[in-house]
């Protein structure tokens, strides 16, 4: 998953506000640290984009964001 790709994820998920919020306030217990800490850290996008899913309850069928053909689930 490219970063680009993670954006429109957390974007179609969440909307553009709320998946701001998140990525920028929640503690992801996976990371310890936020999303966007995780990032600049060096963290892929895709480990990032799983341990938010996980961390806000998004059912498992959504985890892969939007566009990816369902052969990923």
């Amino acid at each position: 998953m490219r970063l680009s790709e993670f954006r429109q994820a957390l974007s179609d998920e969440f909307g553009d506000g709320y998946g701001r919020v998140l990525t920028r306030d929640l503690i992801l217990t996976a990371f310890g640290s936020t999303a966007d800490q995780a990032l600049a850290g060096g963290a892929s996008a895709r480990d990032v984009w799983l341990a938010l899913c996980a961390e806000t309850d998004v059912p498992k069928a959504r985890w892969y964001g939007a566009g990816l053909p369902a052969a990923c689930n």
